[in-house]
């Protein structure tokens, strides 16, 4: 994706996120989210801090220099976690945006000349925005969807999201007991991939077509990517989801969730 649409994107991601925490008492604040061991607040200080680090990790790639890592990251997570619940809150929204400001404000040589070696990869700035936008929407929707059970992924994080999906599925998925090949096709946008699941390993990659396969899969792609996620239960499960030759059950169990 090219930079300024990324960063667009992530702008909506921080916007629906501050909309969605603005209204929140010091109770709700403490409510819990959808991330099972997270209030809502900690969700937000999780965003918090992931600014920040993001950050750190913008000068790395602007200085050249090697990427942080958990020694630099512990303190501010400690810093975080110290924080009372509505100042998670509040402090996550104003460093969310702060991150973006930085990154917005620079240079078109700087975002162009930016690269780092993170996460066993060659990153380029583009790149490294969309994990953000990836951890920013799906963790925004975990405390949107607290409050309103029809909730979805933010349809302008989809497309940028899919463009990470087959590395994600790589790191998320655990599995299957019985090897496990599966055509899915989404709406919202159209795309097609194949998912094998074998017992160590889970492999999503596109696919143009199906192939024999015996089992289908049909449903939106914000689904798909929740369902990568490990956020696809059965109460958020979209109605319009269809599976011919597989058990919808054995796949929440091989995406257990980050």
């Amino acid at each position: 994706m090219q930079f300024t649409d990324v960063l667009a994107a992530l702008r909506s991601s921080h916007d629906r996120l501050a909309a969605t925490v603005a209204p929140l008492s010091d109770e709700q604040a403490g409510q819990q989210s959808y991330a099972d061991e997270w209030t809502i607040a900690q969700v937000a200080s999780h965003l918090g801090s992931g600014a920040e680090i993001f950050q750190l990790i913008v000068d790395a790639g602007l200085k050249q220099s090697a990427a942080p890592g958990a020694d630099e990251f512990r303190p501010v997570w400690d810093l975080w976690n110290g924080k009372t619940a509505p100042e998670q809150v509040h402090d996550a929204v104003r460093s969310d945006a702060a991150f973006l400001d930085r990154v917005a404000a620079l240079a078109p040589a700087e975002r162009d000349g930016w690269q780092l070696e993170l996460f066993g990869m060659h990153q380029t700035l583009p790149t490294l925005l969309q994990m953000r936008l990836c951890e920013h929407a799906v963790h925004t929707w975990d405390i949107a969807v607290a409050l309103d059970a029809s909730a979805t992924v933010a349809p302008y994080a989809v497309d940028p999201i899919l463009g990470l999906l087959p590395g994600l599925a790589a790191r998320a998925g655990k599995g299957a007991a019985q090897p496990l090949s599966v055509h899915i096709t989404t709406s919202d946008p159209h795309r097609e991939y194949l998912l094998e699941l074998s017992p160590d390993q889970a492999q999503l990659a596109e696919a143009s077509g199906p192939a024999g396969d015996p089992a289908t899969l049909r449903l939106p792609a914000e689904a798909l990517i929740r369902l990568v996620y490990g956020r696809l239960d059965p109460a958020h499960t979209p109605s319009s989801l269809v599976a011919d030759g597989v058990d919808v059950a054995d796949l929440r169990r091989a995406f257990p969730g980050f």
